[in-house]
């Protein structure tokens, strides 16, 4: 059997996490020296591939060095957001399919969210219609935990153990004044409020904060929000408020809107920043009280403090099972997990595949059944749902300095 090259990339924002999906699939590629002769990696996605810019995994992280990847956030080869062409028939897909030929590549892997499945997509597309025997397959990443066909996400639940967690530490710090205040939470999310739907989880008791969750997946009215304020300072003198980034309107306009001008990123998207800081101007100005502001921002995907034991596993899980679908002449599909439970109706996860087709370009948003009557909370089934993804810790190594040691490409 004439041996063929793995290789595998890295594409949009990464989580803390998507290194431990690269450890899963290098580390199954190398345990097949039978069928995998080399595993390069695509420093920045396709566009650094595009650019010659790739390594050998057995030269980068040699040995021990390898299990580095799982503890370490950010994205290890680099990302990007480069859209591939529309049409099948731009000279990028040849030249592509060139460079693929010219280092012997059996298997493409992409690991990312929405924008980096429909690059899996137009790949396995145009490697069919050339007849060509490369197989491609997609490893789901995001924070945002809004990939279709698959229960969840890698990476969610990090992102969530983090915002609870710090969700949490905010309310037990809002509460050391008699003083009323309002403490606004701004959450990432554009269109799927999942990860601000997590910040539920932060609660100790029944009508503990945060005391209000505003999705995008509802209109968002700021006098019912204004009046909902009020009214809640009658039981409670502090009061903590979680919003997604991308909270809208009646009209679809964005909050962060109303403060400022918005600009878009490469694929057209509006990037949306400032919601937060708008509503505790609003509630300074209308109501009189005390009001701040947290974005919680980029420390939701980096943080390895907080990695979710359960979110390093099934990440490793789905990097392994891919590498064996793909050797087994699977092409075309996503990795997904598939909730099951255990006799004792404990949680388990299982991997499948998915027509990586009916994917991209999709978002999963938070069921409204999940979201209460009232708009502004979400309903224990969203607990049962979110609750074991971001169960156990991980033991982060420490350097000479005292602070985690990751592994990085110099």
């Amino acid at each position: 059997m004439t041996k063929k090259n793995l290789i595998v990339g890295q594409s949009g924002g990464p989580t803390a996490v998507i290194n431990s999906s690269l450890y899963g699939v290098v580390s199954e590629g190398l345990a097949h020296p039978d069928e995998i002769e080399h595993v390069y990696g695509m420093v920045n996605g396709i566009e650094g591939f595009l650019n010659d810019r790739i390594l050998d995994f057995e030269e980068s992280l040699p040995g021990e060095q390898l299990k580095g990847l799982t503890h370490t956030p950010g994205a290890y080869l680099g990302s990007c957001r480069y859209k591939l062409p529309e049409s099948l028939e731009d000279p990028v897909y040849p030249a592509l399919f060139r460079k693929f030929e010219e280092l012997n590549i059996g298997w493409f892997f992409y690991i990312g969210g929405n924008d980096s499945m429909d690059t899996v997509s137009k790949l396995s597309r145009y490697a069919a219609s050339i007849g060509s025997t490369i197989r491609v397959i997609g490893e789901p990443k995001t924070i945002d935990n809004d990939l279709v066909h698959t229960d969840h996400t890698p990476g969610f639940g990090s992102a969530a153990k983090y915002v609870s967690s710090t969700v949490r530490e905010i309310t037990t710090d809002a509460n050391v004044y008699e003083k009323k205040s309002v403490t606004i939470i701004e959450i990432m999310g554009r269109h799927a409020g999942w990860l601000t739907a997590a910040s539920a989880l932060a609660r100790k008791y029944d009508g503990d904060n945060p005391l209000f969750i505003y999705l995008p997946e509802v209109a968002f009215d700021q006098e019912v929000f204004l009046t909902d304020l009020e009214k809640a300072f009658e039981k409670n003198c502090n009061l903590i408020v979680c919003v997604s980034e991308g909270i809208h309107d009646a009209d679809g306009t964005f909050i962060c809107e109303y403060d400022s001008s918005v600009g878009t990123d490469t694929f057209g998207h509006k990037m949306l920043a400032g919601c937060g800081k708008y509503l505790e101007n609003l509630v300074r100005s209308r109501l009189g009280v005390k009001a701040r502001s947290v974005e919680l921002n980029v420390s939701q995907r980096c943080s390895a403090t907080l990695i979710s034991a359960t979110d390093q596993q099934e990440a490793i899980t789905a990097g392994r099972f891919g590498v064996q679908a793909a050797l087994n002449g699977e092409t075309g599909k996503m990795v997904s997990f598939i909730r099951q439970s255990d006799a004792d109706g404990n949680y388990q996860m299982t991997c499948g595949l998915e027509d990586v087709n009916t994917i991209c370009n999709e978002e999963k948003t938070v069921p409204i059944t999940w979201i209460t009557p009232d708009g502004h909370d979400v309903t224990e089934e969203f607990i049962r749902y979110a609750r074991p993804l971001i169960q156990g810790n991980i033991e982060v190594p420490l350097g000479k300095d005292g602070l985690p040691e990751f592994v990085y490409r110099k």
